[in-house]
């Protein structure tokens, strides 16, 4: 049992609920148990005060796309240092991709995930199992075993299933046990030897091209299925105006549509890949200027329901490589907050409207009691300070792997302390 915490004189933005004030927040026993605005009527005894200073106190962020190289490949990622990273970032909960060596695809794996993620990260680890055996796309694996051992959702993770005959009776067989169903839509045959955005300027680098119909073909194949089988089926990350379109018109029939961006596809476009600059070269890939308004459009009219960090880590052997060899993948966790903060500073969308993206929409999708500001709810808190400037710094991460893709950034926002079930994870000393 630890003492009683009021955090006063904050400003509270609780996406959930609309509320954008000023107040104070008391937590006993990892919860939110009162919330006054304006102010705390009285101090419980022994309580701790701390003093926010109008800082921004919003709900810990969920972060619906990390890959995590344990088990199997902890020199990229650990459990630990992906908590870590977490934590730094305001990042309270992620949902881990089964991409490891084994796959997760069975449930004595996801028992294990969970039992080791509580004793090693200081954030919560929501594991995801795979929907077909070793990422394969072939059988699929045991979804009610997978469920009752604790996967939050289904995923292939960074692979998309190409037979349309699977995915119907994996759609269908998800929505028997009601658990949310995140694909990436992605056509292998479209994309073939593709290794960015296909246009102008892959020409102009001679790198072959990805087309859009990589991803509106696949994704209008998916949204039929997901009408036909009433599954919950999540877009994991859409990229083009034309997938938003596609999402737009399926939500009119079939509510349990959802979908996910990428910070990476909100902040930045094809023309910073520059000169083969292979920490730009992500799944999807980055794509036209016209296509990033796009995106912020949808995000701002509620088409696009989460953003997410598409953390996947990447040692330096595999990215250091000519473009075309290089592999995909750039870290998010501890940049995800102040990238999208960009976006606010420079008037694209609203403070709240990006929290809603990574906070209550996600828990509402993955069916979590956290995601707000409340009485009764988890304290997961994350404090901010909006105008703190600060640079990216590869040897300041705290994850295992250094592929950002944005180095050398001059952010403007951060996280200053970060709270998980009502204890302090993270706190900045800066």
């Amino acid at each position: 049992m630890t003492h009683p915490l009021i955090i006063d004189n904050a400003r509270i933005i609780d996406p959930a609920s609309n509320t954008d004030q000023l107040g104070a927040v008391l937590i006993e026993d990892g919860r939110i148990s009162d919330l006054a605005l304006h102010g705390p009527a009285g101090v419980p005894e022994h309580a701790e005060v701390v003093n926010a200073g109008g800082q921004v106190l919003a709900p810990g962020l969920i972060d619906m796309r990390v890959f995590v190289g344990e088990p199997g490949k902890e020199y990229r990622e650990t459990l630990a240092s992906a908590g870590a990273a977490a934590v730094a970032g305001g990042v309270t909960s992620f949902v881990m991709m089964p991409d490891t060596t084994p796959t997760v695809d069975d449930g004595a794996l996801v028992d294990f995930l969970v039992r080791r993620a509580e004793a090693q990260s200081p954030a919560r680890i929501l594991p995801a199992a795979a929907i077909t055996k070793g990422l394969q796309g072939k059988e699929i694996t045991e979804f009610g075993l997978l469920k009752e051992a604790g996967a939050i959702c289904l995923t292939d993770g960074a692979q998309s299933i190409q037979s349309s005959s699977l995915l119907r009776s994996a759609m269908g067989y998800a929505a028997n046990f009601d658990m949310p169903f995140v694909h990436h839509a992605a056509d292998a045959g479209l994309i073939g030897d593709g290794v960015m955005n296909d246009g102008l300027f892959a020409t102009v680098l001679g790198l072959k091209g990805i087309p859009r119909e990589a991803e509106t073909i696949p994704l209008a194949r998916d949204l039929q299925l997901a009408a036909l089988t009433r599954v919950r089926y999540h877009a994991a990350q859409i990229s083009t105006a034309g997938s938003a379109a596609l999402i737009e018109t399926a939500r009119k029939r079939n509510a349990s549509v959802s979908a996910g961006i990428s910070i990476n596809n909100l902040c930045l476009n094809e023309n910073d890949v520059g000169r083969y600059r292979t920490f730009f070269k992500l799944n999807p890939p980055l794509r036209t200027e016209d296509d990033r308004q796009a995106m912020l459009e949808a995000l701002r009219s509620g088409i696009i329901d989460t953003i997410h960090s598409d953390h996947d880590p990447q040692d330096s052997e595999v990215k250091r490589q000519p473009f075309a060899e290089a592999s995909n993948g750039a870290v998010g966790l501890e940049t995800l907050l102040a990238a999208a903060l960009r976006l606010v500073h420079s008037g694209d969308i609203d403070l709240t409207t990006m929290l809603r993206a990574m906070t209550i929409r996600p828990a509402q999708i993955l069916g979590l009691e956290t995601g707000r500001i409340a009485r009764g709810a988890p304290a997961d808190i994350i404090l901010v300070d909006l105008d703190y400037p600060w640079q990216v710094t590869e040897k300041n991460f705290r994850s295992r792997s250094r592929n950002t893709s944005f180095e050398g950034a001059r952010m403007q926002g951060k996280v200053t302390r970060t709270l998980v079930a009502g204890r302090t994870v993270y706190l900045d000393e800066a």
